[in-house]
């Protein structure tokens, strides 16, 4: 029997240095795992990454093709950019190994459809690390949902809005490392993500359309650099039922709010009302650097220096159901509950993409405001993937 799986790492930025080095090295989740090698095309990430894993120089690699072909491998964590999701994906699965994405899957539904399909036809386990998905409040909300009891979902508002120094390039040290990083990542592609997907874990609904409204204000204020990017998204999601949602995510917030990221939702149903009150982590903290709220459920450092979390368990259990795979331990029904589309983060990429193409073609206002068009959710899966593929989605 497996106790461990041989990991090789693709991609070692700053989704690896916030999150990943904790679950590989200081969680409960780390004796399942042997890191192997490691992928990165910069050679900074590359040394930073081999040295905290004491990799020897062979099992560094700048191609993550050379490392496929080079090193014995179980799975593979692919984290780089959302948009090369799709190749070192489809490689690690045709060479017969599971594979862990973070969230989204892809950045487009062609990408995602692709990657659905290879590991069918692989036979072997595909991941995807929505970890808002295991924020306790967030699981309970679903249960409670799912048992009946609040009635017929009929709407709902999600915010997720960050300090403005998550995105702004001028400031030192910035938060991310690339100085491009909220021309590259909109607040859709990056927050809208989360909400969207808790949203639709809770009740479960196929969407069907989509409308975005973007706001474009303080970013492009910025100096000495400018950003050309969203303040604020509002992704309007209406399901195949006549339910609807707005999902608003942006990083506009002063750096002076409370905490980094301020969130929340509410649901408004038939026979009751959900709030998730999201933006109260549960430790706030006065000190001379200022008020702040500290979000232990998300990552907590322990005393014996272990990390906890559900950040951390969220990747943790996809492991535990890769290595319980490999062990021919994964019963039918699990196998089927992590092969479906909303678990696999379809319909999640299906919204984010048609946000996307919203807003690009919408109507731009003088006053900095852009007004999206409706993207019909069935249309745009038959021109990305085929009328076959999108009626297997239920986009009928």
């Amino acid at each position: 029997m497996k106790t461990k799986l041989r990991l090789g790492v693709i991609g070692a930025g700053a989704v690896v240095r916030e999150i990943y080095q904790h679950l590989y090295f200081h969680s409960r989740y780390s004796p399942l795992l042997e890191i192997s090698a490691v992928a990165d095309p910069d050679e900074g990430c590359r040394s930073w990454f081999g040295e905290l894993a004491k990799l020897p120089a062979n099992r560094r690699f700048a191609d993550y093709r050379e490392m496929l072909a080079q090193v014995e491998l179980d799975a593979v964590q692919v984290n780089t950019p959302d948009h090369l999701h799709r190749g070192p994906t489809l490689e690690a699965l045709a060479a017969g190994l599971d594979v862990v994405v973070p969230k989204p899957a892809a950045a487009t539904i062609q990408d995602a459809h692709a990657m659905v399909r290879a590991a069918q036809k692989a036979g072997r386990f595909l991941g995807v690390d929505f970890h808002k998905r295991e924020d306790p409040r967030i699981k309970e909300a679903e249960a409670r949902f799912q048992s009946g009891r609040y009635g017929v979902f009929q709407a709902g508002v999600f915010y997720m809005l960050d300090k403005l120094l998550v995105a702004d390039p001028n400031r030192s040290p910035r938060f991310f490392a690339s100085p491009d990083f909220a021309e590259r990542n909109s607040p859709v592609s990056f927050l809208t993500v989360h909400m969207a997907d808790a949203l639709m874990k809770i009740v479960r609904l196929v969407p069907a359309q989509v409308r975005a409204t973007g706001y474009s204000h303080k970013l492009p204020s910025l100096r000495p650099r400018a950003v050309k990017g969203w303040d604020l998204v509002d992704t309007e999601i209406r399901f195949t039922t006549g339910a609807v949602a707005h999902v608003l995510t942006g990083w506009a917030l002063p750096d002076t709010a409370w905490a980094t990221t301020v969130q929340s939702g509410r649901l408004i149903c038939s026979d009751g009302l959900l709030d998730l009150e999201l933006d109260r982590p549960g430790l706030r903290e006065f000190h001379a650097e200022g008020l702040s709220e500290v979000n232990p459920l998300f990552r907590n450092f322990e005393k014996d220096g272990r990390v906890t979390g559900y950040g951390i368990s969220s990747p943790g259990r996809l492991y535990e159901q890769i290595l319980a795979g490999r062990n021919g331990q994964l019963s039918a029904a699990e196998r089927q509950a992590a092969d479906e589309a909303l678990t696999l983060g379809f319909y999640t990429t299906l919204v984010l993409e048609a946000a996307e193409h919203s807003l690009a073609q919408g109507r731009k206002l003088e006053a900095g405001a852009t007004l999206g068009t409706t993207v019909d959710l069935r249309e745009l899966a038959v021109r990305q993937i085929g009328a076959d593929a999108a009626c297997e989605y239920r986009l009928e």
